[in-house]
């Protein structure tokens, strides 16, 4: 497995991540899978305490009980569940964030987390407030490093200049290729990574069926899917290729990928094995599909 430096960080980090957003509710399973991804390699594993009303991120602590210093733990926070249970409300204060973390660092079963990122934004929050309560978490040592989780370039900017991020986790794919209109060259500029999440376009780039994405038609997704395929014959898998794409970009330190099964894993890690993508390959999946652009939140 290849390791990226994080951005200005000090986390030497998998250039495939797990993305336990996919993980199920048998905690026995979950600790299985987890066990193997790490003996791959993969040692970034991205939970979120929205996820599964923080049953996610109670899975992942128990399976790296006495594992703690092969892995590196990133959570998410500023989505709250309404004590009903009915759904959750944005809340990126630092009251709400300090009181947070706490209950990952709970459920998480660990005296730290490495990346803490804030799990949305927007230009209506209290920005400096919400930077305030990570540089505390830093300095009070239950945090390593903080990032954001955006897919809006105006809020990606604003946390570039005020704040010490050093990450940026967005979606990012063949079928997604708004982060290179300005962002991914602005990280790369500051030195900021890049988690990049999305990078199978929800299976329609390897073996889900066609539907309008993102502006897209069913029919160009199908020529982008049939131009992965055709790329990736008989080199590479078609996952391999779609997450190759995703990582050639310098501002990318790493994919991260949710995984369900067991076979999902080998064969995403296979791309350890598999040859890069040449220039003239990335152009030609480029010159597939129309790029998209942001329509909003420029």
């Amino acid at each position: 497995m290849k390791y990226n430096l994080l951005g200005n960080s000090g986390l030497q980090v998998s250039e495939i991540s797990f993305g336990c957003m996919s993980l199920g509710e048998d905690h026995v399973e979950n600790a299985r899978i987890l066990h193997q991804a790490l003996d791959e390699g993969i040692n970034l594993f991205d939970t979120a305490d929205l996820y599964g009303q923080g049953l996610n991120e109670i899975s992942v602590g128990r399976a790296f009980q006495g594992k703690r210093d092969k892995v590196i733990l990133a959570t998410k926070v500023g989505n709250q569940w309404r004590k009903d249970g009915s759904g959750w409300d944005w809340n990126p204060t630092k009251a709400y964030i300090l009181e947070a973390v706490e209950q990952s660092l709970q459920r998480l079963q660990t005296d730290y987390i490495d990346l803490y990122q804030l799990h949305g934004g927007t230009l209506d929050d209290p920005i400096d407030e919400t930077i305030e309560a990570f540089e505390l978490l830093k300095q009070q040592g239950k945090i390593r490093y903080y990032g954001i989780s955006s897919i809006r370039p105006n809020v990606i900017r604003e946390y570039v200049r005020r704040s010490g991020i050093v990450s940026v986790m967005m979606q990012y794919s063949l079928l997604d290729r708004r982060p290179e209109e300005t962002c991914l060259g602005l990280l790369e500029q500051h030195k900021i990574g890049v988690l990049a999440r999305g990078s199978l376009a929800k299976g329609m780039l390897v073996n889900k069926p066609a539907q309008p994405f993102l502006g897209y038609s069913a029919e160009e997704v199908k020529q982008a899917a049939a131009a992965i395929q055709l790329v990736s014959n008989p080199q590479r898998s078609k996952a391999e290729t779609a997450v190759q794409y995703v990582l050639h970009h310098p501002a990318v330190t790493t994919a991260v990928v949710g995984i369900r099964t067991l076979t999902h894993l080998q064969e995403i890690t296979g791309i350890q094995q598999a040859p890069l993508l040449s220039e003239e390959e990335i152009q030609q999946l480029q010159k597939s599909i129309k790029a998209n652009s942001y329509s909003e939140h420029q």
